[in-house]
């Protein structure tokens, strides 16, 4: 796998975030993500490690799912998982809360708008597709039938609303009220020890557009603030 180091002064060397980048398993990048990550390791302290899973249709599922796993484990052999964050956004959420969910030493981990259902059985696919000025279903469709085929869209591995998290690791979730993917967020509420921002009229993963919205300071401001408690608490 190709991963690169993204690491801000003053980032604690023990501190680590690993962040699977969205595009909806068939888009994105490194380069695509890198100033999301520096933000992140700027904010949180921390240095991130920022993976390029294989992406559909050349490498469909499981291939984004045991690159994922794979990083993780290595991160964990290497750091211990009392000093390692799982971040993603979008798709690349869905994979972190995958992680996280199979994972029993999973220490926490942090999503913004997160796919969690590639079913696409949320409410909000539809009513607030008027709103959303980056997802459709179409889209949507198109992107999990290039990643799963025939695959079943409720395995947890793919959809992990679908499933629960057996260590219990702590998890912060951030969401905009604008997004077809609000109920992606919005139905993880009932999983213990996962907490759910919402954040009004905020696009699909508004803490990367720095500069244009006012929230999205703050939330990096509080997506930092939990991973360094986390990461630092014995």
């Amino acid at each position: 796998m190709k991963a690169a180091w993204i690491t801000a002064p003053g980032a604690a060397a023990d501190r680590v975030i690993l962040y699977f980048h969205g595009g909806g398993y068939v888009l994105g990048s490194i380069h695509s993500h890198r100033d999301m990550c520096e933000r992140l390791s700027r904010a949180a302290q921390a240095r991130v490690l920022a993976l390029d899973y294989r992406l559909a249709p050349e490498h469909p599922f499981p291939a984004a799912h045991d690159d994922a796993r794979a990083a993780y484990r290595g991160l964990v052999a290497q750091f211990g998982a009392r000093h390692v964050a799982v971040v993603g956004d979008s798709a690349g959420g869905g994979l972190a809360l995958s992680v996280l969910q199979d994972e029993r030493d999973a220490r926490c981990g942090v999503l913004l708008s997160p796919w969690t259902d590639l079913a696409l059985t949320g409410a909000t696919i539809d009513s607030k597709a008027g709103d959303d000025p980056l997802l459709s279903r179409v889209g949507l469709e198109a992107a999990a039938r290039q990643y799963l085929g025939d695959h079943d869209r409720r395995d947890a591995r793919v959809s992990p609303l679908y499933g629960v998290a057996r260590g219990k690791p702590s998890i912060q979730v951030h969401v905009g009220t604008s997004e077809v993917l609000l109920d992606d967020s919005l139905r993880l509420k009932d999983q213990d020890r996962i907490e759910v921002h919402v954040w009004d009229d905020m696009p699909h993963v508004f803490p990367s557009n720095i500069g244009l919205f006012e929230a999205t300071r703050e939330a990096l401001d509080v997506i930092a603030t939990f991973i360094r408690t986390q990461l630092t608490v014995e």
